[in-house]
């Protein structure tokens, strides 16, 4: 077999593709998460503690000295990216507990399996057996 059939063999698996295509909306919705907490959410929190933006919060531990740039701490992107995850994270959160309700709910559709021939004749007998002492 080929090398360019054994990779195309791979590729095109279904777990593979699944993957792929997993990994682009995951980028995908990671932007748009990233847009709602810079454009929509922090907004309206920086102006609650005196109209700052996260972005802006730095701590300078070495000041420009001629061509040499400073040396600067953002730790307000950090912050930015910290609220990020946890919304991503939860929104995920949700996602999967919605998923796995709606699982719950085909497994519980499903028709019990019928009983086996030795589970229906155990049962008559046990009814037999109730009759019998019901007479006595």
């Amino acid at each position: 077999m080929s090398f360019f059939k054994e990779f195309r063999d791979f590729a095109m698996r279904g777990n593979v593709v699944d993957l792929a295509v997993g990994v682009i909306i995951g980028a995908a919705f990671g932007k748009i998460v990233s847009s709602l907490v810079a454009n929509i959410i922090m907004p309206p929190l920086g102006l609650l503690i005196g109209g700052v933006d996260f972005k802006q919060f730095s701590l300078v531990l070495r000041p420009a000295q001629g061509a040499t740039p400073a040396v600067v701490m953002e730790y307000g992107i950090f912050l930015q990216t910290i609220f990020d995850f946890a919304i991503i994270a939860f929104a995920i959160f949700i996602a999967i507990k919605l998923m796995n309700k709606l699982y719950q709910k085909k497994e519980v559709e499903k028709p019990a399996p019928a009983p086996s021939a030795e589970e229906v004749l155990l049962s008559e007998i046990r009814d037999l057996l109730k009759q019998q002492n019901s007479k006595i």
